[in-house]
């Protein structure tokens, strides 16, 4: 296994342009279909169908409950497993600016990302206790990002200029160790992009929007490495003592509570 520094040199000498040719061989479209921004349903590997369940009023009630959930049957969202993308803390603190800005209120940490749950265990209540090494997007009732919206069965990103790069970059991911692969294993490939479960996949893509994609995708490749060997560098055993909360995240920054406080030293 090559060392972290060592996957950072290659993904930073990965060529743009070629790139944008494995992604205009693969060919992508966006279908605006919302499977990457939802919940995922038990038969969607990359999330539940956009429209499905959204206008049906089960008796669940609210968000809060399940109502208007992306599911597939009369059981709610019961078997849905929340979206869950990784958003780096800078990522984080633009999605927060870009959010009041749209909606004209203030969006702190925890209106935008939630610690990452794998890795993490349950106390006897039933609520996360334990360290995480990522954020994730911030979830509804329903498992849905919270920025997502949907409108005549189309999705839409409420933050759609400000999204993190996990979501500019999907369906496609690249193969160099210590990067981030997609929900599902990957259905098609070209050279070192590998592309995943969406319906989008196949359709024609122009050049210029081949090449912004491929420029992104190199972005995030160095982004995870830098942020990984952050992690590594910063890790500090004995900020779980020091906490506040049952949660801890280790990020580039350092560890923090679950709401995004930084937890000092000593």
């Amino acid at each position: 296994m090559n060392s972290l520094e060592a996957e950072l040199a290659a993904a930073r000498d990965l060529d743009v342009a070629e790139l944008a040719d494995a992604i205009e061989s693969i060919g992508f479209e966006c279908t605006r279909c919302g499977g990457c921004c939802t919940g995922y349903a038990p038969d969607e590997p990359g999330g539940a169908p956009a429209g499905e369940g959204a206008d049906e009023d089960d008796g669940a009630g609210s968000a809060e409950s399940g109502a208007g959930c992306h599911d597939d049957g009369a059981d709610g969202d019961a078997d849905c497993e929340p979206h869950t993308a990784t958003v780096f803390p800078d990522e984080v603190r633009r999605v927060a600016d870009a959010a009041e800005d749209e909606f004209g209120e203030a969006y702190d940490w925890r209106d935008v990302a939630r610690p990452m749950p794998f890795g993490l265990d349950a106390d006897a209540d039933g609520d996360p206790t334990g360290e995480t090494f990522e954020w994730a997007l911030a979830t509804d009732g329903c498992g849905d990002c919270t920025f997502y919206e949907e409108s005549d069965g189309q999705g839409a990103c409420t933050v759609h200029d400000a999204r993190p790069l996990i979501c500019r970059t999907y369906p496609f991911s690249v193969a160099v160790e210590g990067t981030s692969q997609p929900m599902g294993e990957a259905v098609d490939e070209a050279g070192v992009v590998r592309a995943h479960e969406c319906e989008g996949l196949g359709r024609d893509i122009s050049r210029e929007d081949a090449e912004e994609l491929a420029a992104a995708l190199k972005e995030r490749a160095v982004r995870e490495l830098e942020e990984a060997i952050g992690v590594r560098d910063g890790y500090d055993p004995g900020a779980r003592e020091r906490a506040d909360g049952d949660v801890v995240v280790f990020d580039s920054e350092g560890p923090k509570e679950a709401d995004g406080t930084p937890i000092g030293g000593e």
